[in-house]
């Protein structure tokens, strides 16, 4: 099958990109507004874009022409900070995808604890033992959409906290200990499974 997506709905497009890109790394961002309110959501649009400096990448959506509060936020004060989502983590960061007013948070919502960040002012998720310190350098909201549209964010990440147990010699990371989860198609997502290296000539 063959299809231009200039002759699709915006609902084929999303099924299609999110079933064929996969797995995922999903980003869990942590942001607050001017009034101080923490939100906190996970986007499985998200990766690295780059070591030298590091910067991370998250997208997010204006579904219906609507600016989630996580852009809101990020363009406010441009600051987020990214948390890691783990095995353990799966069932809480589900509950963060949930529509809440915007003067409620997250954290509350899906019993999380906010734990002070050392460089921004929005916390980071204290049950995630992976969190980087993100501030906004670039944003671009991809233009030609059928429904919103969808916004780039990208972040110089000014400071990494790593649980002990994750780290190992090199800095290198100990993923048996780390378990990420990653985001597939619709309701579901995977485990890292079977790893295999192949070296490089």
């Amino acid at each position: 099958m063959q299809f231009d997506p200039n002759h699709l709905e915006q609902s084929a497009i999303y099924k299609l990109l999110t079933g064929l890109i996969i797995p995922r790394p999903i980003g869990w961002i942590s942001s607050v507004d001017a009034n101080g309110v923490v939100n906190l959501a996970p986007f499985s649009y998200f990766n690295a874009v780059g070591d030298d400096p590091p910067h991370v990448m998250f997208s997010t959506s204006r579904s219906n022409h609507v600016i989630k509060d996580t852009l809101h936020n990020v363009l406010q004060t441009k600051q987020f900070v990214v948390n890691m989502v783990t095995e353990e983590l799966a069932e809480a960061m589900n509950l963060t995808a949930h529509p809440i007013s915007a003067n409620e948070s997250e954290f509350d919502y899906a019993h999380l604890t906010p734990a002070k960040s050392i460089k921004v002012t929005p916390p980071r998720v204290l049950e995630s033992p992976v969190s980087m310190e993100c501030e906004l350098v670039h944003h671009y909201t991809l233009e030609g959409s059928q429904n919103g549209g969808s916004t780039i964010l990208i972040g110089r990440v000014v400071q990494f906290h790593i649980a002990d147990d994750l780290l190992m010699d090199g800095y290198k990371i100990n993923l048996e200990h780390y378990q990420p989860v990653a985001r597939l198609a619709g309701s579901n997502y995977a485990k890292l499974g079977e790893i295999f290296t192949i070296k490089r000539n």
